[in-house]
């Protein structure tokens, strides 16, 4: 059966990298007596994939793991029974078994929503409410936003425009646009300072960073870009109902992405209707 598991990844783990999250949830599933089905051949690995890596620093809200659970293995209380051997830092928020012939959340991402905030005792233009809402302003008027984007074999320039769906240091504006209510972020008020909401285009073929819009935006202001005066949380994940297979599609193309979150991507209709029908413990 395949299912899919919305997490978070605040606090300290968010200095642990990809593979350590992995293994974390394969001891975790182990502990909680969770048969996964595992892969054939010399090597048997448990049948899971993530969404989208998370960069090593950034927190979130919304992460996304894929996974095959044996036949028969009972879902009856799956969060709770995870939730029980994993430590604060990550905790599953929601499950769903999925259709068969759903495709990975990895191969199907399309979009990511992100907080930017400003740590404490750092600096930034961004803490000015007057001067960041007119840097943003500046930056969606232009036609092209080019950037230099580096990978660990190359550099290029590459314009990101089209693939900035919005911008606003309002959350209730980018609830309006997303159509979610987000609640609060797992972060704390006194240590970080919220200036800024993105949806960006992310996936296997085209991924915007958040930090590279935050660095040009500096640059549109005319100053200069501190890393290390910023965290980045990652509040949703999303799937483009019309994908096609080695294409992009954005807001701005001929056939408009249409996102849905992740958790509702695939979702298998029968398994939500047992979960209506089935009474609550009190």
């Amino acid at each position: 059966m395949k299912a899919r598991i919305k997490f978070s990844k605040t606090g300290s783990m968010r200095f642990i990298g990809h593979l350590d999250v992995m293994r974390y949830f394969q001891k975790a599933f182990r502990r909680a007596d969770i048969a996964l089905s595992c892969s054939q051949g010399f090597s048997p690995h448990q049948l899971m994939s993530f969404a989208s890596p998370l960069g090593i620093g950034l927190s979130s809200d919304a992460e996304y793991l894929d996974i095959v659970l044996e036949d028969g293995e009972s879902v009856d209380g799956f969060v709770p029974r995870l939730n029980a051997v994993m430590n604060d830092e990550i905790r599953v928020k929601g499950f769903t078994l999925l259709e068969e012939s759903s495709k990975t959340s990895m191969a199907v991402l399309a979009a990511c929503d992100y907080l930017v905030t400003v740590k404490k005792g750092k600096d930034s233009f961004l803490l000015d409410i007057p001067g960041r809402r007119e840097a943003v302003k500046e930056l969606l008027a232009q036609d092209s936003i080019e950037i230099c984007k580096k990978t660990k074999r190359s550099e290029k320039i590459v314009d990101i425009r089209e693939n900035i769906y919005q911008i606003t240091d309002s959350l209730q504006e980018f609830e309006a646009f997303t159509g979610i209510s987000y609640g609060t972020a797992a972060l704390d008020p006194v240590e970080y300072s919220p200036v800024l909401y993105m949806q960006l285009t992310a996936g296997s073929v085209v991924n915007i960073k958040p930090e590279l819009v935050i660095e040009a935006l500096c640059r549109q202001a005319g100053e200069e870009y501190g890393w290390l005066s910023y965290q980045i949380h990652r509040m949703e994940m999303y799937a483009d109902m019309d994908a096609v297979k080695g294409e992009v599609h954005t807001m701005s193309s001929a056939t408009p992405c249409r996102l849905v979150p992740l958790s509702e991507y695939g979702r298998n209709e029968d398994f939500l209707r047992h979960k209506e029908t089935v009474p609550k413990k009190n």
